[in-house]
């Protein structure tokens, strides 16, 4: 017995508008839906380009202990076509990347930038 599909990951944070707002500018993911859980958390649901999979923000009702992610713990990969473009585009944005470029052994290209709350986001141009 399997799963049928991945639906979403969920991640917690701190401050809702502002990741909104990070993966909006940084990434052109959209808003697909909001509302509150039963528990009182804001949810915001963001559309992942080509695919059926969304990232699922999380932010707890006032009170709750503050999110604080532990580095290199997980991150979400993007694949782009052309990550020297795609980079030139976030730095006019006043996004830098935090690590890369760097080829991999495939030769695809990865590099990348640091979302709020400390979650890693990857870049990958994949190897042609």
């Amino acid at each position: 017995m399997a799963v049928k599909k991945l639906l979403h990951t969920r991640m917690r944070v701190n401050d809702l508008e502002r990741s909104v707002k990070f993966y909006e500018a940084a990434l052109g993911l959209k808003v697909a839906r909001r509302h509150t859980s039963p528990r009182g958390a804001q949810l915001v649901f963001l559309a992942t380009p080509n695919s059926d999979e969304e990232i699922e923000l999380c932010q707890m009702p006032p009170g709750a202990p503050a999110v604080q992610v532990q580095p290199d713990l997980m991150h979400l990969a993007f694949e782009v076509d052309d990550l020297e473009a795609f980079a030139a585009g976030l730095k006019a944005k006043g996004i830098a990347l935090s690590d890369g470029p760097t080829k991999t052994g495939t030769g695809s290209v990865i590099a990348f930038i640091d979302a709020p709350e400390g979650y890693e986001v990857e870049l990958i141009q994949r190897a042609k």
